[in-house]
């Protein structure tokens, strides 16, 4: 910059990068679009694997865009606004993180023209706007079909669609009634609304060893935990549960005390003094006659030798999530401490306490039919494969949770898409001016779902597309026409059974218009690191 007397100004400190205008609007682009292809292969049915490395050496191999997106550094910052739409996607809706990915890209790349054109960044974003608003209504009004949330077929369907473009898609039946019987479990209806948390009351335990056929879900609580001491009892059934939140030993001091002893029989009088506070602490847990006792803390040796007389067993050291999942599996309080105990923390709803030994490991089921939390346990031939598996359900238990909530159907195989960009092509018609042209881009870009499916499958994309842009153009009535991922071929999505829930292509559709918009508004980039030196930090004390 420079001055009145043709003296330069420095503005920005040194070291401060500055890019700005056309120049970082394209890179943004780039950015996008470099990521995008990367996930892009990961779409469909016929999608490939991607296999990361992690700094640590571990491996993670998957087809979730999320996953593949959360292993990968970036170091542009457009792009890592692109690997957090990911994550937002998983968050919201479980499901559709690749598609999201792919249109983001798809949407930011068709800006690239207008830019060029001179075309003023506010007048695409105002396009954009407005085709996302169209789109979000007719996806809602006119392209989606409603279903009965209680007809378990139905859903079965949409959760059938989901899994078939995941690894699982072989153990397609299993799965889905695994992600069924899950969320029906952890169902609560509270005045009227349902309430389905799964994160935190579906836990998955993931055991090695087996085959994927011996995953189950379980009514109940897996831990993984054996026994404090051998000669406890493994098997109770209908055991009463005292859940505690507390050391069951010797408190010692929180800084550290010294004593100071004289005497020797002052030795016995302390030992002797923790032994009595251990024995209350037993005594007041006997009292209410448990059979079973889990705490989240540790257990002394006296105090199991106390229980064990009594005939009760002990686990100690639960995770906190754990014992809040064993509370609404047996009914019982957790308390913390053991003097607060009455008869009504006891709980009594558990059906049967069991310890089996799967491979080395001992594992405690806490098991009843009524209960409304519930683990999924995870068996497969290694680790990669149960961790894959893993992901996939976690999508699986999404989409019936989506569809519970929100009980309406659209098309998959990209035929959403298309009749969205049919019907927006034909809307761009009646927009005068200039914003037209990225009101239309917006139909183009959403027609890169149904290319890349067929590209994955090794379809002729050209003519496919163009078959299938005249399918939608011939009738109304052809809405549900979309790609079949694994021929390639034009079908209807009613004749396949491929429906996707309204809420995840909806949030697709937001995520993806709505990041675009932000990244066009970005006009400047300035990039500089503070010198830790107290260069430019908070001015340094004078020196007296």
């Amino acid at each position: 910059m420079m001055g009145a007397g043709g003296q330069p100004i420095i503005v920005l400190s040194q070291g401060t990068k500055r890019e700005s205008g056309h120049h970082v609007q394209i890179g943004n682009i780039t950015a996008c679009k470099t990521i995008a292809d990367v996930i892009r292969t990961s779409l469909g049915p016929r999608a490939m694997l991607k296999m990361l490395m992690d700094p640590m050496g571990g491996i993670v191999m998957t087809n979730d865009g999320n996953a593949i997106l959360r292993e990968i550094t970036v170091k542009h910052p457009a792009a890592k606004s692109m690997i957090d739409i990911a994550r937002t996607q998983d968050e919201e809706t479980g499901d559709g993180t690749t598609s999201v990915i792919v249109l983001a890209g798809e949407v930011m790349s068709q800006a690239q023209q207008f830019l060029e054109q001179k075309i003023h960044p506010t007048i695409i974003i105002q396009a954009y706007r407005a085709a996302l608003e169209e789109a979000i209504k007719l996806a809602e009004e006119k392209y989606s079909r409603a279903i009965d949330v209680n007809n378990d077929e139905e859903i079965k369907t949409v959760v059938r669609s989901c899994l078939g473009t995941k690894m699982i898609s072989k153990w397609m039946d299993l799965a889905v009634d695994i992600a069924l019987n899950a969320v029906k479990t952890i169902r609560v209806d509270k005045g009227g609304v349902n309430e389905i948390d799964i994160k935190r009351y579906c836990r998955i335990e993931k055991i090695p060893g087996g085959t994927i056929e011996d995953c189950k879900v379980i009514k109940g609580v897996i831990l993984n935990k054996d026994v404090v001491h051998a000669k406890m009892r493994r098997r109770i059934e209908n055991p009463r549960v005292a859940l505690l939140d507390c050391n069951l030993e010797y408190k010692k001091g929180e800084s550290q005390t010294s004593l100071e002893i004289v005497r020797e029989e002052d030795i016995s009088k302390i030992l002797e003094q923790e032994e009595i506070v251990i024995r209350k602490q037993c005594d007041e847990i006997i009292a209410l006659k448990p059979d079973l006792v889990f705490t989240e803390k540790g257990v002394s040796d006296l105090a199991q030798h106390f229980l064990l007389k009594a005939g009760i067993t002990v686990l100690r050291r639960l995770k906190k999530t754990d014992n809040n999942r064993l509370a609404r599996v047996c009914g019982a309080r957790i308390v913390n401490d053991t003097c607060d105990l009455r008869e009504e923390d006891i709980g009594t709803a558990a059906e049967l306490f069991e310890i089996t030994k799967i491979g080395d490991e001992y594992y405690t089921y806490v098991t009843s039919s009524k209960t409304t939390a519930c683990t999924v346990c995870l068996r497969g031939p290694s680790k990669d494969v149960i961790n894959e598996v893993e992901r996939n359900l976690q999508d699986a238990l999404h989409v019936v949770r989506n569809v519970m909530l929100n009980p309406r159907l659209v098309p998959g195989g990209g035929a959403l898409e298309m009749a969205l960009a049919h019907a927006l092509v034909e809307k761009g018609k009646s927009i005068e001016g200039v914003r037209q042209f990225p009101y239309k881009a917006v139909a183009r870009s959403l027609e890169v779902i149904p290319r890349t499916l067929v590209q994955n499958c090794g379809g002729s994309t050209i003519r496919q597309l163009t078959a299938l842009r005249a399918k939608h153009a011939q009738s109304a009535d052809n809405w549900t026409w979309g790609i079949d991922g694994c021929s390639g071929k034009i079908v209807d999505m009613k004749e396949l059974g491929i429906w996707d829930p309204l809420s995840v292509r909806i949030q697709v559709l937001k995520t993806a218009v709505e990041t675009s918009v932000m990244l066009l508004r970005i006009d400047d980039i300035v990039s500089g690191t503070k010198k830790s030196s107290g260069g430019d930090g908070p001015v340094k004390e004078m020196p007296m």
